[in-house]
């Protein structure tokens, strides 16, 4: 044999040792030459960033596989994903075995229990560790218990666990033509194959110990298609109304009427399923279907077509709109069996074939017929034109300056302030999140992509204590999240003990802007004495994020110091009141309309700002000769702090309109009061059935409390 035998232990390398010295050698030798190179080459750009993205190896584990002949001769085969290497300790107290990505080692043991210790080595030097029990026996295996089972959410994939006694490893034989190798796993854990055809095969399993002897299992399984979804596709992006025209999806404000199963004398059946609260249409036994929206549409000013598509049969889908004036055209489109499909046709497709898009009333849908014949089955979700959105997908702007003195702050990440030391960012914890360090006006800022989780790791050694602090507070910018919420957690503390860990959630996100969110840290039951790590949750989005710090207010009666400082330019803003801007003439501020509220502008360091006293409503008339145009902004931005209010509501009017007429006025409530500290607001003025082209009034709406009002402005 071509291996070296080192108390015990054999390490599969053919290598000598001095081969191994002079390889060495030349590898220092010419990575010294590299690194000259490298830092002669980037002596004016040495950007070693990437770095910080580099994860520890992944998803670590080991192949057990012991020869039957009484040896005790068992072959480790390490797998992670990242690693170079993996040191394994054997758990007999032998040495240490180092082994290369790729490769195996083997080693000697005596009948008995042993816990090997795996650890993975990635590029950088970071590394991940599992320990695997095994058990050496010279027993055929005993009490040889089989499950079998049909994968829950992958078609025709078959999940096979032996357990036994005496027993290290097992094959499985699938028994599929064609394929005669066997699939070898660990006792206990399972393994896994995926059939061409769904049908019942033989599957013989064989256990093996360290004895000649193997235990063996054999049944006839019924392999099993799924044959309709039970996962959703994707979200569909949250988007202007302006920017869609849906004609069915759960994700937005849907066409009118509409006929899902007009009578054309098709054969096609129809019925609508639910998957995890989501609704999604099933077309089985599919020749050809229509659906009528009940009258037509104009989408001449929209550029794609999307349809989520799931099938377990049909190769394509042919998709046909229907003009009044033009007929139908189609556009063919394949499939794959047993996943969602997004289409996404741009119209030029259709009208380049002469459909006009202005008066589309109908969809077809034809699906070929089956080799076998017979029809297939389409489910079919988020059916809708649409738009490249308007919403700016990334911030010009740097995020509102703070105001809170240092002193009464813990910052994690603010240029504004010193920050605590961070031992790890986005770590790898399974997550999609990708994190890199963007620069705003000069502003480091974080962006995170494909956000569904993320980690902030301060220092497990030294917890960081926010005993004294009452809010956290941070700023957002996404162009497409649908929900976004903070964890804060103390690893001091066991699973499932609510002092270890508690999320907030922000109650409405607001896109395409920047928004200051401050939760008051009485929200949450997590013990903040000793905190180690903060974890940021999103739909899989796109979020920048900054100036996320802890801090307290004092008691919370009256605001200590200003609003923060704005960063939209004068350009692009309608302000109503703000030092940082040229204000709108105001003809009226709080007139006698019957209200309680008295009104005061007082000073905040050197800041103007509107005190509210009793406030139960008040109005800010503009110019009735000359109203506000507000056509083109997209949102209503104010500052509040309050000590007591628990609502607060702002109306839009346009005193052009009659009284009942719904474009005449509107009013929007926070969904939620934070008392105690200034909270930014921005309202989209979508959210409003007001004609903003005129407004003449704009009114405050709250419990009767003491409002302190800064900032107030409309801006893109």
């Amino acid at each position: 044999m071509n291996y070296q035998e080192v108390l015990g232990t054999k390490i599969l390398d053919t290598k000598t040792k001095k081969h191994k010295q002079m390889k060495t050698l030349k590898y220092i030798f010419s990575l010294s030459i590299i690194l000259i190179v490298f830092f002669n080459c980037t002596e004016d750009d040495n950007d070693l960033s990437f770095i910080e993205n580099v994860a520890a190896p992944t998803n670590v584990s080991a192949l057990f596989q012991i020869t039957q002949d009484n040896s005790g001769l068992v072959t480790l085969t390490p797998s992670a994903e990242g690693a170079v290497s993996y040191n394994i300790t054997p758990g007999d107290n032998s040495e240490i075995m180092n082994v290369k990505q790729g490769s195996s080692a083997v080693h000697v043991y005596a009948e008995g229990n042993y816990t090997v210790t795996i650890e993975a080595i990635g590029i950088t030097g970071l590394k991940s560790e599992v320990t695997k029990d095994i058990v050496v026996s010279f027993k055929a295996p005993e009490n040889l218990v089989v499950t079998i089972e049909n994968d829950a959410a992958l078609s025709k994939q078959v999940n096979v666990v032996a357990t036994a006694d005496f027993a290290m490893s097992f094959e499985v034989y699938f028994g599929e033509p064609g394929n005669d190798d066997p699939v070898v796993g660990n006792i206990g854990e399972a393994v896994s194959y995926t059939y061409q055809e769904a049908g019942t095969y033989t599957i013989r399993v064989v256990v093996m110990g360290g004895a000649v002897a193997t235990t063996e299992y054999t049944q006839d399984f019924e392999v099993t298609a799924i044959l309709q979804p039970i996962t959703n596709p994707e979200v569909p992006p949250r988007r202007e109304d302006s920017d869609v025209i849906s004609i069915y999806s759960d994700a937005y404000t849907n066409l009118t009427g509409v006929n899902f199963y007009p009578n054309w004398g098709q054969s096609t059946t129809y019925t609508e399923i639910d998957v995890n609260g989501n609704n999604i249409i099933q077309y089985g036994n599919l020749n050809y279907q229509g659906i009528d929206f009940g009258s037509s549409i104009d989408a001449s000013s929209m550029e794609y077509l999307h349809i989520d598509v799931w099938t377990a049969d049909l190769a394509a889908l042919e998709i046909f709109p229907i003009s009044v004036a033009t007929g139908e055209k189609s556009v063919s489109k394949a499939l794959v069996a047993d996943q969602w499909v997004s289409i996404d046709i741009p119209l030029s497709d259709f009208t380049d074939q002469g459909l006009s898009m202005a008066d589309i009333f109908q969809f077809k849908f034809v699906g070929a017929a089956l080799p076998g014949g017979g029809s297939g089955t389409i489910f079919l979700d988020n059916i809708y034109f649409y738009k490249p959105s308007s919403i700016p997908t990334a911030p010009v702007v740097s995020a509102p300056s703070p105001t809170a003195p240092q002193a009464n702050v813990v910052s994690i990440f603010s240029d504004a302030y010193t920050n605590v030391g961070l031992s790890e960012l986005n770590p790898d914890w399974g997550q999609s999140t990708t994190l890199t360090s963007v620069n705003i006006q000069g502003n480091n800022t974080w962006l995170y992509e494909a956000l569904n989780y993320t980690g902030i790791v301060t220092d497990y050694g030294n917890p960081t204590d926010l005993t004294g602090m009452t809010f956290v507070h941070f700023d957002y910018f996404t162009p497409d999240a649908t929900t976004l919420g903070l964890k804060l957690v103390n690893t001091t503390k066991g699973d499932g003990d609510p002092l270890k860990e508690d999320i907030e959630y922000v109650s409405s996100v607001t896109l395409g802007t920047w928004v200051s969110v401050d939760i008051p840290l009485s929200a949450y039951t997590t013990d903040i004495s000793a905190i180690t790590q903060l974890v940021l949750e999103s739909s899989g989005a796109k979020v920048y994020i900054d100036n996320l710090y802890f801090y307290t207010n004092g008691d919370g009666s009256v605001p200590t110091v200003a609003a923060p400082s704005p960063t939209i330019n004068q350009s692009g803003v309608v302000s109503i009141f703000s030092d940082a801007y040229t204000n709108v003439v105001l003809n009226e501020v709080n007139p006698n309309w019957g209200q309680s509220t008295t009104l005061a502008t007082i000073q905040i360091g050197t800041n103007n700002v509107w005190l509210y006293e009793a406030l139960n409503y008040t109005g800010i008339v503009t110019d009735y000769g000359n109203p506000t145009n507000l056509a083109g902004f997209k949102y209503a931005h104010f500052d509040y702090f309050t000590p007591d209010a628990t609502t607060l509501g702002l109306k839009l009017v346009n005193t052009n309109f009659g009284d009942g007429n719904p474009l005449k006025e509107d009013i929007e409530y926070l969904a939620n009061i934070t008392q105690g500290t200034w909270v930014s607001v921005d309202i989209p003025l979508v959210n409003y059935t007001t004609d903003v082209s005129a407004i003449t009034q704009l009114i405050f709406e709250s419990s009767g409390a003491k409002v302190y009002i800064d900032n107030f402005y409309f801006h893109n």
